[in-house]
């Protein structure tokens, strides 16, 4: 098993920190990006260093550039990035389009869609082959709210989503000479806490048993498929959105 540099974006909660902890178990490196929750993103090295990985918390707001920029900087300590995972996102609270602000809206695409094509530009510069990387692999998560829409919920959440899609598609064409695989994971309704920032802790329970396998996923579940990407086992794999929802 090869050993990997991995940095993932919003990884002191959730799904990301899921991400973390399964590439910390295959003994990789990784540099754990959190915007507030420090003492969360100490905690999740600290497991990863006890799985036998290598790991530091970094720092940083997606949605700036500054920010993204040193975030990076910053992963590097870890050595030559071979994957990076664009993680971070932000969901609101239930409302239809008619009723939400333009603060929110800035804030949904600033930090789900600029963050997000910020971290993979980083990435890419980082990783491509003609400027002195290696190659590499870089995973983008989506949202099976991309094809559904959210209608009376999200559909900021959603269209923001549906940007991800669209640039796994492209950046991988772009990327795939240079030697970086560029894939996306699309999860259903999964029991993380980001339901709660949104302002409805039960989500997942209440809405997952609607799922043809009749429950929500975990962020584990989720993790599996995003490390599997960045493995060297889906070497044939970019440009591919794999969906984690439980058949929705």
């Amino acid at each position: 098993m090869s050993h990997k540099v991995i940095f993932i974006t919003g990884s002191s909660r959730g799904i990301g920190r899921a991400a973390a902890i399964q590439a910390g178990q295959r003994g990789w490196s990784v540099a754990v990006n959190y915007q507030g929750n420090r003492a969360a993103a100490e905690e999740v090295v600290r497991t990863i260093e006890h799985a036998g990985g290598q790991a530091l918390a970094v720092k940083g707001d997606v949605a700036r550039e500054e920010d993204v920029l040193g975030m990076f900087d910053a992963a590097a300590q870890l050595g030559r990035l071979d994957g990076v995972v664009v993680n971070a996102g932000i969901v609101g609270p239930p409302l239809p389009l008619v009723d939400m602000t333009v603060e929110r809206l800035q804030r949904m695409f600033d930090v789900n869609v600029l963050g997000a094509y910020l971290c993979a530009r980083e990435a890419a510069r980082r990783m491509i082959k003609s400027r002195g990387g290696k190659g590499g692999a870089i995973v983008l998560v989506s949202s099976v709210a991309a094809t559904l829409g959210s209608p009376n919920e999200y559909v900021d959440y959603a269209g923001s989503k549906g940007a991800i899609d669209t640039l796994t598609k492209g950046l991988s064409k772009e990327l795939g000479s240079e030697g970086v695989r560029v894939n996306c994971v699309r999860p259903g309704l999964i029991d993380t806490d980001i339901h709660a920032s949104g302002g409805q802790p039960d989500r997942a329970a209440r809405i997952g048993v609607l799922a043809p396998l009749g429950r929500p996923g975990t962020a584990d579940e989720v993790a599996e498929a995003i490390i599997w990407l960045l493995s060297d086992a889906s070497s044939y794999a970019s440009g591919a959105i794999l969906d984690i929802s439980g058949g929705r």
